[in-house]
């Protein structure tokens, strides 16, 4: 369908001419390919549509005025900031494309300890700022380049600093929310003048017709503004690094350390989890290296701490006898950082590890307290900028398995998922052959502890047909073993009931169909007379999940 000059000059009068293109190569850019991103429904080698414009609003009265042309001509919309996965690209022909880079200040409110940011404020630029003031924000897995605020908004956002400082969901104070039909809601506090400090106020959680738990990806409208609570922090106002690119480290002083802490088996690793979920000792907990897989974890951190190593030293590096020891002592591993807010504070939660380990049998990695390692892990884990590393081995990655939250639950199939991966691993040449187990993941994904994370990463060439199919094909065999043990979707599929694998939306229909047949399916009902209430033409995509309630009768 061509788009008319009319609505083009509609969304031009809102924006000026210098923020809205059509022009074909412009356009080009803001489509996505799922072998690249972490979409998870893929990977597959179909792009997302192409959009028929894009927009760049400046404000919260422009995004207003776009989503109300939106809604009078029947255009679909999707608004995105910094486009790490399909999530946050249009699912139809008949749509445009909301870029909202140049809404991005960022407000520190120090007394209240919350941070007032728009869509295009990076976790890394919020995190700088807070810092000044002793705070700190929790920054999820995808890492400090993506928005602060679409990561509370929009998808789950837990990672590192969860066990801490809670999820997205739990640091969502008051906001300002563009609706699909295109009025704006101003939530909590701010919905009564009183400043962005509380995000809740009576009758049913505004944040919750939002988000929830997992997030609708922006099929409810579009954050404009948000209240994001932060944190203590006991460290540096600036961020002392040092080394050279790209292997930057980090020193806090004192008052930090980082330990890659090892287990004998995988019952004492999660007995050693259960104790640091009740001890609320721990500042970050993640299992972070274990992304390069089990046999080559050693080998791989070395090459990144040090500048003038490639991936070409791996094979060298795998038969020098101190890397394979090391190796084989971090099979079972995982990273916490501590955080001293006195020297007392320190010495006790250092206790509490040695008391933890002695308990567990478990030790900390010798080759992970060397200066250089400690402080490129402490930076890691900190500021999470290293996201490249997720394609550095075959240009694509996706994260696959999930398996339990419960950590008691995974402990009893994790090697069997492991083998799983392994042996296609060896038998395929469609997947990097790492070691079976890479399985990555925080040691909580709600704030205090508790739902572990287990993201297997896979790589694989995303420029070769036989890699994509392959790995879709390993990815469909990780499902039967989800099936077999009651999991549910693996990782990569947890995407696939809301985004056709070609990159389009679910039709109502479509989402009838399946969601009617479900075990409670007026959970999705309910889901679709809150998408009734808040994006009445449903113009946002299908990241929402409902079934017309007519169906159910």
């Amino acid at each position: 369908m061509a788009f008319p000059k009319e609505i083009y000059k509609a969304l031009e009068d809102i924006v000026g001419k210098r923020n809205i293109s059509e022009n074909m190569g412009v356009c080009e850019t803001y489509r996505c390919i799922p072998s690249q991103s972490s979409a998870h429904y893929g990977p597959s080698e179909h792009w997302t549509p192409l959009p028929q414009a894009v927009v760049l609003p400046g404000s919260t009265e422009e995004v207003q005025n776009i989503v109300r042309v939106c809604n009078k001509y029947g255009i679909e919309f999707k608004a995105s900031t910094t486009f790490w996965s399909t999530m946050g690209y249009i699912g139809g022909d008949f749509a445009i494309q909301i870029d909202l880079r140049r809404m991005k200040s960022v407000e520190i409110d120090a007394k209240n300890m919350i941070a007032i940011v728009e869509p295009y404020a990076i976790a890394a630029t919020v995190q700088a700022e807070a810092m000044k003031v002793g705070l700190n924000l929790n920054i999820p897995g995808v890492g400090c380049s993506s928005s602060a605020l679409a990561n509370a908004s929009s998808w789950i956002a837990f990672g590192p600093n969860t066990i801490s400082m809670g999820s997205g969901s739990e640091n969502i104070l008051g906001m300002e929310w563009v609706l699909g039909g295109g009025e704006v809601l101003r939530t909590g506090s701010l919905g009564s003048g009183d400043g962005w400090f509380c995000g809740e106020g009576p009758g049913p959680s505004q944040r919750g017709l939002l988000r929830g738990l997992f997030g609708t990806a922006g099929s409810t409208g579009v954050c404009t503004k948000m209240a994001l609570r932060l944190h203590p922090w006991p460290g540096p106002a600036d961020f002392p690094t040092y080394g050279t690119v790209p292997a930057y480290k980090a020193d806090f002083g004192p008052n930090f350390k980082c330990y890659t802490l090892c287990y004998p088996n995988w019952e004492a690793w999660a007995r050693s989890v259960q104790y640091f979920h009740e001890s609320d000792i721990v500042y970050s907990g993640h299992r972070q290296f274990s992304m390069f897989g089990r046999n080559l974890k050693a080998a791989m951190l070395k090459i990144i701490t040090d500048p003038d190593k490639q991936l070409c030293d791996i094979p060298a590096l795998l038969e020098d006898p101190y890397i394979k020891e090391q190796n084989e002592k971090m099979k079972l591993d995982y990273q916490i950082v501590i955080a001293g807010f006195s020297e007392r504070d320190l010495e006790y939660k250092e206790k509490a590890i040695d008391y933890i380990l002695e308990q567990t049998g478990g030790w900390k990695s010798e080759m992970m307290l060397e200066k250089d390692m400690h402080d490129y892990a402490l930076l890691y884990l900190t500021r999470l900028g290293h996201k490249n590393l997720n394609f550095v081995m075959c240009g694509a990655y996706e994260g696959t398995f999930g398996l339990s939250p419960n950590v008691w639950r995974t402990i009893q199939v994790v090697e069997e998922a492991a083998a799983l991966k392994r042996k296609w691993e060896v038998e395929h040449t469609s997947i990097a052959a790492t070691g079976g187990d890479s399985a990555m993941g925080s040691l909580s994904g709600i704030g205090g502890g508790g739902a572990t994370g287990w993201e297997f990463f896979t790589n694989f060439d995303a420029y070769d047909k036989e890699s994509v199919h392959g790995t879709c094909k390993f990815i469909d065999g990780n499902q039967e073993f989800h099936n077999k043990y009651s999991f549910g979707p693996d990782f990569c599929r947890w995407n696939s009931d809301v985004r056709h694998m070609n990159g389009y939306n679910y039709t109502q229909e479509e989402h009838d169909e399946m969601f009617s047949k479900t075990p409670q399916p007026w959970i999705f009902a309910y889901q679709y007379k809150i998408r009734e209430a808040v994006n009445p033409k449903n113009l946002s995509g299908s990241y929402l999940r409902t079934v017309n309630p007519e169906k159910l009768k």
